[in-house]
């Protein structure tokens, strides 16, 4: 006879109501005898398992069980029958159950025991846990993609607690402040900042902790970092609230700012000296006018007082000033950039080899010169003349250095500069170039006199002993010649200035002699000059020399005023004209204007700028010829029978370069 089939007996109050409890029951409720059969399996438990109650009761509860746990039941309920030891029996625990199906689930069983007359009878409770667990993995994975996150992160995360201690500290963090994480975790945050952010910081969270106002919390600045060997780096700080079990915690996101600071410190610096270079650039304009009329003036004194040797010797000594004048503002049109340039292809291999003997003669003997030349060194693009010029002044540099005589190393390499460099240096085109680099075991130089050592006039030397153009000079046409100048240094330790130079291709023209003027005998003419200059001094000074050579000349102070007399003048022979001037048409202008009325008319042109105008556009062309002010009447005697002899070579500007 089954259980079910038992004598029907009249249920007390009580007993209805346990059956109404058991029957209703959310969890499952089993009963199972001493033998392990089934006896109860409410309507929970046929939920649970996808049995009907019929298809269970009286058989072996291990039905309900999974492999492994069919074999350990029979010996725990042996062990408990003999024993009386309790392994499960009044335990709670987290077990699996094996549905009709063969499917699995996670269920947390309690067993209790009651003593009938025939034997133990145990009651077991049965929650499912599938749901729980799925929301306990959920959670895993979400705090392990979390922790993922934060530990990939480039940026810093770290977490604190109220009272400023730390919870987590990530890789980043390690990286940024170095320390690794067990150093710092459940101490104070302080530990990671420098003063007076440290004092400041512990009446921060009390004041918020107190008012709630908020001074830091949801708000990003930026704040200085210490690391663990004691130095300070610049970095943003975010901090966020959350809360947890009741109290507030907080995450701070940091970003280092020691690149980005870097970079707006170069940018600064390259900027400071575009503003420096352009006021250099005006000053030497106008100083070269005045140069033109002194050392102009000085020349022809000189000449007429040949019988006077006492008042020629004045006059030559004016003229000599003003050459040094010249030179000085040729350094501040190098450093501004506005110097004229005749790139050619280089091979800085001969030409620093054949400089050897010129800096054996410059430097003292203390000091010994020592060259490592690249053997497959590619060609350079620059102007050999201003590179000899920029390292015989890094030469004399290097020999100041030294004072107690030391080794000046001159060196050569093919370099690439990559967009890596170019993040730690803006201004810079990624590339190949051709680096001279030149290095001395002096003095060295300390970081705040690194910073301006391309800035004209500074100079750490003595009074009268440096005009501190020489690195400006430099400076200018390294920048001028596209290409990047880098100095490293340290104090006691000496100082490399490495120069790059763009690459040239292969095919390009090699370095051609340079143009000697033959000043014994000047070449004169009887031809028309229309001479224009807004400068009353330059003007009537060209108007001078170029009657003292034999020309007729017809002067006006602007373009409109120039091309009115052009009109009316059908002797003019040729334009002699100042590039930059005010009224609204530049030198280039009125040559186009001035080709125009008179078809293949020679054209010489001059400026103080330096050819800035065609620097600016690229627009040295091929025919035209400038003459530098100041200038000489070697000079200008030269130049003008080239573009007579020329003529009508020159072809006119394109209307851009206005």
């Amino acid at each position: 006879m089954k259980p079910t089939d038992s004598p029907q007996i009249p249920e007390s109050t009580d007993a209805r109501w346990l059956r109404a409890v058991v029957e209703t029951a959310v969890d499952g409720v089993i009963l199972i005898d001493a033998a392990g059969k089934v006896l109860k399996f409410n309507p929970a438990c046929v939920k649970l398992f996808g049995y009907s109650a019929d298809e269970v009761i009286g058989q072996n509860v291990k039905m309900l069980m999974p492999g492994h746990y069919r074999q350990e039941h029979d010996r725990y309920l042996d062990n408990y029958n003999s024993t009386h030891e309790r392994k499960i029996i009044g335990i709670g625990r987290e077990v699996t159950g094996q549905r009709k199906g063969g499917t699995t689930f996670p269920m947390d069983l309690s067993v209790g025991e009651a003593k009938e007359e025939d034997g133990s009878i145990f009651v077991g409770i049965i929650h499912d846990l599938t749901e729980r667990e799925r929301t306990e993995r959920a959670l895993r994975e979400s705090a392990a993609r979390l922790r993922a996150v934060v530990d990939t992160a480039v940026d810093g995360v770290i977490l604190i607690d109220a009272r400023g201690r730390i919870l987590m500290f990530n890789p980043a963090c390690e990286r940024l402040f170095q320390y690794r994480a067990e150093e710092v975790i459940h101490e104070n945050v302080k530990v990671l900042m420098p003063t007076p952010y440290r004092a400041e910081h512990d009446g921060y969270l009390k004041h918020f902790r107190d008012t709630g106002e908020r001074r830091i919390i949801g708000i990003g600045r930026e704040v200085m970092g210490r690391r663990k060997d004691g130095s300070t780096f610049p970095m943003d700080l975010s901090v966020g609230e959350a809360k947890q079990d009741g109290e507030a915690i907080f995450v701070g996101i940091i970003h280092d700012l020691t690149e980005r600071k870097r970079t707006e410190e170069q940018l600064v610096q390259a900027q400071k000296m575009e503003i420096v270079g352009q006021l250099s650039g005006g000053i030497a304009h106008d100083f070269n006018n005045l140069l033109t009329v002194i050392v102009g003036n000085a020349e022809f004194l000189s000449e007429q007082l040949r019988a006077r040797q006492d008042l020629r010797q004045l006059s030559d000594d004016i003229g000599r000033a003003g050459d040094r004048g010249a030179e000085l503002t040729q350094q501040l049109l190098a450093f501004s950039r506005r110097q004229i340039l005749r790139p050619v292809a280089i091979e800085c291999n001969k030409l620093l080899d054949g400089m050897h003997k010129l800096l054996r003669r410059t430097v003292r003997e203390d000091i010994e010169i020592k060259t490592m030349f690249e053997p497959e060194l590619a060609l350079a693009f620059a102007d050999p003349a201003q590179l000899e010029s920029a390292v015989l002044n890094l030469a004399v540099n290097a020999q100041d250095a030294m004072v107690k005589g030391g080794r000046l190393t001159i060196s050569t390499a093919n370099a690439s500069l990559d967009d890596h460099y170019q993040r730690l240096h803006p201004e810079v085109a990624p590339g190949d170039y051709v680096l001279v680099a030149i290095t001395d075991d002096g003095e060295g130089m300390a970081k705040e006199v690194i910073d301006r050592v391309f800035e004209p006039f500074f100079t750490t030397k003595e009074v009268g002993k440096g005009s501190g153009l020489g690195l400006s000079m430099v400076y200018g046409f390294v920048k001028q010649s596209s290409g990047h100048v880098s100095i490293y240094s340290e104090p006691g330790l000496g100082t490399t200035v490495r120069i790059y130079l763009p690459q040239a291709a292969m095919k390009a023209p090699r370095s051609p002699e340079l143009i000697q003027l033959e000043e014994t005998v000047l070449p004169s003419g009887t031809e028309t000059v229309l001479v224009v200059e807004d400068d009353p001094f330059v003007r009537s000074y060209a108007v001078m020399r170029l009657q003292n050579l034999g020309y007729a000349v017809v002067a006006a102070v602007n373009g409109a005023d120039a091309l009115e007399k052009l009109r009316a003048d059908s002797s003019i022979d040729v334009l002699f004209t100042d590039i930059v001037m005010p009224g609204g048409i530049n030198g280039w202008e009125l040559a186009e204007r001035a080709q125009q009325v008179r078809p293949g008319l020679p054209v010489l042109l001059t400026s103080g700028y330096a050819l800035e105008t065609l620097a600016r556009h690229g627009q040295h062309r091929e025919g035209s010829v400038v003459l530098v002010k100041p200038y000489r009447k070697a000079e200008l005697a030269q130049r003008l029978r080239e573009v007579i002899g020329q003529a009508p070579a020159l072809q006119p500007p394109s209307p851009q370069t206005g």
